[in-house]
């Protein structure tokens, strides 16, 4: 028994508790909270310009500028905007060429996921380190679903820890994007999230694609952004619909992805950037209705993407 002040004292620490509980794991994890969501003003966006793909530099410049964009994810990488064997001669092009219309790279698309001489790990990260380039996106791991999982998860610690150390170094910093499939280390976000432990966010990060964690846990991605927030770097934005026992990317507008996923990250206090995915424009430009049709599509997308943080 306590004496009555002490327990009226003891009430309202736990009724203040409570509320403070309550509000960080409500059930309704997408409630409005209209002084965060006052507050959070659009963050930075960056285009992800695979679809884009087949454009000189300065074109690719001009067509981002007249989105009203100023910044891109670039892939460098094999296929992409620039080879990584060509990356000290053609890297700086890219960057001077975006540079004229105010456009700068803020994520590095590689091929990257080990320090070693098949990836030019040394070559790029310097490089792209030496023009600005604040982070890059690592390149998947993979798994034998034919062999034991947890020798081949275990073999993944050392590389990455190389790999995060010469980032480090540089003074880059490396993120993982989560895809989904049968094979991908990270589709089920636990196994990378579980290695990320051992380093802090301005060491190694994610690029959380919200499109993927909703095909791989339709009902729990809630659960997988709280797991990965404390180490996020970039969130992406695309979208997909279900197609038969598949899915098919679709316009950001029309899929299951939502503007409820905005309301946790303003909730969760981030502030950006994000970046924007056209995903379910394949292929290269390669005449004129290409492009346009491309430009078209991005600048749909954007405005949802507005309109939603809105």
């Amino acid at each position: 028994m306590f004496p009555r002040r002490e327990f009226l004292q003891r009430s309202a620490a736990l009724i203040a508790s409570s509320t403070v509980f309550n509000s960080l794991y409500s059930t309704d994890l997408f409630a409005a909270d209209s002084l965060t969501t006052a507050k959070a003003e659009m963050p930075e966006i960056s285009l992800f310009t695979k679809h884009f793909l087949g454009l000189s530099y300065d074109r690719l410049a001009e067509v981002v500028a007249g989105l009203g964009i100023t910044g891109i994810e670039a892939p460098v990488r094999p296929g992409g905007h620039v080879e990584p064997e060509a990356v000290e001669e053609e890297l700086p092009k890219l960057v001077e060429a975006l540079k004229k219309c105010g456009v700068c790279i803020t994520m590095l698309t590689s091929g990257i996921n080990s320090v070693d001489k098949a990836s030019n790990t040394e070559v790029v990260l310097r490089t792209a380190k030496a023009l600005g380039i604040p982070r890059y996106r690592m390149n998947w791991y993979y798994y034998d679903n034919q062999k034991p999982i947890w020798p081949q998860f275990d073999s993944i610690r050392p590389k990455l820890k190389d790999l995060v150390s010469f980032s480090k170094e540089i003074e880059i910093l490396p993120c993982y994007q989560n895809h989904s499939g049968a094979k991908d280390v990270g589709a089920g976000i636990w196994d990378i999230a579980f290695l990320m432990r051992d380093y802090p966010s301005n060491e190694l990060a994610w690029a959380f694609d919200i499109m993927h964690a909703t095909i791989e846990g339709s009902s729990s991605w809630p659960t997988e952004f709280a797991l990965v927030r404390d180490h996020l770097e970039m969130a992406y934005f695309k979208n997909f619909n279900w197609e038969g026992k598949g899915h098919k990317p679709v316009p950001l507008a029309e899929g299951i992805v939502g503007r409820d996923y905005v309301s946790l990250l303003k909730k969760s206090g981030f502030r950006g950037p994000v970046s924007l995915h056209v995903e379910y424009l394949k292929g290269r430009v390669t005449d004129a209705a290409y492009l346009e049709t491309a430009v078209a599509a991005t600048k749909r997308d954007l405005a949802t993407l507005r309109e939603w943080w809105a």
